[in-house]
């Protein structure tokens, strides 16, 4: 068998204090970074989610909707009409055009309602959906629209 002591002479071999301070200090930097930019990537993420929904998820829902009954919903109507029949057009409706959880109205990231506007004021000949963003307001330039 041999020996488990060290020769004399024999280095161990390891990392020395100096070396594990450094890492430390580099990885501490590494998590400053991340932790400062989080809101930064949510936020983005945030904007993308919004912009997904107006320019394209809802676009299937209305088309299907003015095909049943003929035109799109009018502006009082909104968004709902896509979910619950309008008195108006209760015969040729053949919804829910969406399916969200509870049947309520879809919500912006924000948790805003989004706008919908027929006659569009943006899309001239068809329809504005937007969300309001993250300052809740309308018409400003933050908005995130289908335009």
């Amino acid at each position: 068998m041999r020996s488990t002591l060290l020769r004399p002479g024999a280095r161990r071999r390891g990392f020395t204090v100096l070396e594990i301070l450094v890492v430390l200090a580099i990885i501490g930097l590494m998590l400053g970074l991340v932790v400062t930019n989080t809101d930064k990537l949510f936020g983005q993420g945030q904007e993308a989610v919004a912009r997904i929904f107006v320019r394209d998820s809802i676009k299937t829902p209305l088309t299907r909707y003015r095909i049943d009954v003929g035109d799109y919903p009018a502006t009082n109507e909104g968004l709902a009409a896509l979910l619950v029949a309008p008195a108006n057009v209760a015969d040729k409706w053949h919804g829910p055009y969406l399916d969200l959880p509870g049947g309520k109205a879809p919500v912006d990231p924000w948790g805003q309602p989004y706008e919908y506007r027929y006659p569009g004021v943006k899309n001239v000949g068809g329809y504005d959906v937007y969300s309001k963003g993250v300052d809740k307001t309308a018409d400003t330039a933050d908005d995130i629209g289908n335009w």
